[in-house]
């Protein structure tokens, strides 16, 4: 037994000693250290929150730039935390975006719940990973619970499973992996996991509507189909079972194999959803795997108005949502949910060292088996709490005075003349642009609607989003903020018909002189 005089004599002991003030460890100095940073540090935000009145300061790339680079980033000796923290404040904390201010109106980019502030603070302190149990055991049991929850919400029976994700890329992703793979090896008898791509990989396609997000040939493209093996099928906004149909008896006879179709509940720039039920039993009618991609509408589910709109989503073999959208979660929170458990099995693997086989018999819950990471925050705390807190009943509510402002606007849009409406959206989404005054001039139109959007980012008073819609450029509110209020985005229109019209007339004095 080593004596005390030996362990202080111990140059490692010592060492660790020194190390202590960097980290948090099972002390009382510790503790109150920690309690300190935190309680400054929510001091210095809550301020900068309080007296923030633009969404942007408003400094231009240079400037941040310049900034960023003046800072030595690994420096050779460290410096006080204070002066670390001071530094970033000036940076980052007074050059943020204000995703909570009314004219944030651009992203999919939410305001975060108070309780989910609350759960990101004890999943950074206790750094918990969700792959095994032995890491996370009441997290693992907790995520399991949540998933089994949203599985039934959405209409799958116990057969049904989910996994969080860090968002809609990886959950697409997953989906399509999943589809390749069952597609394989029910139809081809070939089991991509231990054998590769079988030598019918190349005719394989993936069928989405004109409108699908980016990463389903993103995927393809991983999944080494080719970004080309996805088929766009024709039908603007309104995705069909005809325009399908056409699509995959084209396909066939071409001698090419439609493995699935991704449909999007909630496209990213006008919130359009197809009927899924209908897209479902086409789908399977032609053993294709049918994917839903809800990362956007999925929230829908939890309006009693709004939820009919996704009728149809218990049909599909798997699911994305996004809770770092409409569920109004910190980033990063999303969700892959699959109907049939089983076909987990087209990734699962075992580790010795981590998910032995003789865990489960043991009632130990490694989640590791259902993801393509190893390494995950506990996410799943975020709505765990958010949840129990706000109720159904009231996040639906939200999500409900979100559809109604985005429907008063529109109507507010329409009744001007200097605005034209793109489309009448299901979500909240609203897509629109500025129109030039006693001007038919479609590239005048595009230029003005460009420099709006760029000139309320720099000046730092709104940040909106923007579009192009056969070819012609359109701006967009993304209304997600049930705190935002009419007269917030009526003001706001009010901004942008003035900048447009000091912009029209600088635009003609220059091209006069």
């Amino acid at each position: 037994m080593i004596g005390q005089d030996n362990l202080q004599d111990d140059p490692l002991a010592a060492s660790a000693r020194a190390f202590n003030q960097y980290f948090l460890t099972s002390s009382s100095d510790s503790a109150a250290q920690y309690r300190t940073m935190i309680s400054g540090l929510a001091n210095t935000i809550a301020k900068q929150i309080e007296n923030q009145q633009q969404p942007y300061n408003g400094k231009s790339p240079a400037e941040l730039k310049a900034a960023v680079a003046a800072i030595d980033i690994f420096p050779a000796q460290g410096t006080s935390l204070q002066e670390v923290l001071k530094r970033t404040h000036e940076l980052i904390i007074e050059s943020n975006i204000s995703v909570y201010h009314p004219h944030c109106l651009a992203h999919l980019h939410c305001p975060p719940f108070l309780s989910s502030l609350a759960a990101e603070l004890i999943i950074s302190v206790f750094n918990q990973s969700m792959d095994s149990w032995d890491q996370a055991p009441a997290a693992s049991m907790i995520e399991q619970a949540v998933c089994d929850q949203l599985c039934a919400l959405y209409g799958f029976d116990t057969d049904g499973d989910a996994v969080f994700t860090g968002g809609g890329t990886m959950s697409n992703f997953m989906g399509l992996l999943l589809a390749r793979d069952r597609y394989s090896k029910q139809q081809l008898g070939w089991d991509i996991q231990r054998q590769g791509l079988p030598a019918d990989a190349h005719r394989f396609r993936i069928l989405c509507g004109e409108d699908a997000h980016f990463t389903v040939a993103q995927s393809a493209s991983i999944l080494g189909l080719g970004s080309n093996a996805v088929v766009k099928i024709p039908g603007g906004r309104q995705e069909t079972t005809q325009h399908l149909e056409t699509a995959i008896s084209a396909l066939t006879a071409e001698g090419l194999l439609p493995i699935a179709y991704v449909t999007t509940a909630g496209t990213t720039d006008f919130g359009a959803i197809g009927n899924l039920e209908q897209l479902a039993n086409c789908a399977h009618q032609h053993k294709m795997w049918f994917h839903v991609d809800a990362a956007y509408g999925g929230a829908l589910m939890f309006s009693q108005t709004h939820k009919h709109k996704l009728r149809g989503i218990a049909a599909a073999d798997s699911v994305t949502i996004d809770f770092h959208k409409l569920f109004y979660q910190p980033i990063s929170c999303g969700i892959f949910m699959l109907k049939n458990k089983a076909d987990f099995e087209y990734i699962r693997l075992h580790a010795d060292y981590l998910n032995p086989e003789r865990n489960e018999e043991a009632g130990m819950l490694d989640l590791v088996y259902k993801s393509i990471q190893t390494t995950r925050r506990f996410d799943a705390l975020k709505p765990f709490i958010a949840m129990q807190h706000i109720g159904i009943e009231k996040f639906g509510e939200m999500i409900d005075a979100t559809i109604a402002l985005a429907a008063q606007v529109s109507d507010h849009i329409e009744s001007d003349p200097d605005f034209e409406l793109a489309y009448r959206t299901p979500i909240n989404a609203v897509v629109f642009r500025y129109l030039p005054q006693n001007d038919d001039d479609e590239q005048l139109a595009d230029l003005l609607n460009e420099q709006i959007k760029t000139d309320l980012l720099l000046s730092g008073k709104a940040i909106i989003g923007q579009t192009s819609i056969n070819g012609k450029a359109f701006l967009k509110f993304t209304l997600l903020n049930p705190t935002t209020t009419f007269n917030d985005v009526t003001n706001l229109l009010g901004q942008i018909k003035t900048l447009g019209q000091t912009l029209q007339l600088t635009l003609q004095t220059t091209s006069l002189a």
